[in-house]
């Protein structure tokens, strides 16, 4: 973590600003964690949409592949969903007044209410498109339903972060310290995941990061070069479960 003192004398930190993304508020909290998630959402999102458009009906095991993929990408979205519901906007909302704050953090919450039924549909999809017994005309259908849920659920998320990212990490920046940040994490963030979770959420969070981008993961070099080496696994599977979809994996 970089930090500098400006001309004003308020201490800031050098932001992660990494492709896609559509701000980095300067302040003093270093919020990499938050902007590495939501690379690694835009992402999936963005494969997720190709290969529901481009996987053949009649490949079932791609199918259960991405079925099972898209648990874990749901569910760490939903995890940090909710985090955010009962910890950061409510902080926000009470250490904030007269900047516009509660208009933001209403909308923040009623886009995770919009998202949260397109995961669930789209879990659905894929559980129908993986099972033998349904018959192609079925199946047909259902790729195509799946395919424009993920692709309106991919717009629908793309705003939701550019709004989050210029407007309620402005409002972080403006309102909260470091230590409040990290006490956010102790006490609603870092608590979603078990023991078992941990390997395979670094794992998503660390593939494709570029070595530079990776140094601001949290959690010291020893969990960065395990991440490094648990990214490479989850990459080569990936090769296999978007196989359908060119350069799959490479993201």
């Amino acid at each position: 973590m970089t930090a500098t003192v400006p001309a004003g004398g308020a201490l800031t930190v050098e932001q992660l600003l990494l492709p896609g993304q559509a701000a980095a508020p300067a302040g003093p909290v270093d919020v990499a964690a938050m902007y590495v998630m939501h690379r690694a959402f835009r992402r999936d999102l963005a494969l997720f949409a190709a290969a529901t458009a481009a996987t053949p009906v009649a490949d079932r095991e791609c199918w259960a592949r991405l079925g099972r993929r898209w648990e874990v990408f749901s569910s760490v979205l939903h995890k940090h969903h909710s985090g955010e519901d009962a910890g950061l906007w409510p902080l926000l909302l009470e250490r904030s007044s007269g900047d516009g704050a509660a208009a933001v953090l209403a909308a923040m919450s009623a886009e995770h209410e919009r998202i949260d039924p397109l995961l669930r549909e789209c879990a659905a999809g894929f559980a129908v498109l993986a099972r033998t017994a349904d018959d192609g005309a079925r199946r047909t259908l259902a790729r195509r339903t799946l395919a424009r849920r993920t692709a309106e659920l991919r717009e629908l998320l793309e705003a939701h972060l550019a709004h989050e990212e210029r407007d309620a990490m402005a409002l972080v920046q403006a309102h909260l310290t470091q230590r409040d940040w990290e006490r956010l994490d102790k006490e609603h963030f870092a608590p979603e995941y078990g023991l078992r979770d941990v390997p395979a959420v670094l794992a998503w969070v660390m593939h494709g990061l570029t070595p530079q981008a990776a140094r601001k993961v949290p959690g010291g070099p020893v969990l960065h070069i395990v991440g490094r080496l648990l990214a490479r696994r989850l990459a080569r599977a990936d090769r296999r479960t978007f196989r359908h979809v060119v350069k799959a994996g490479e993201s």
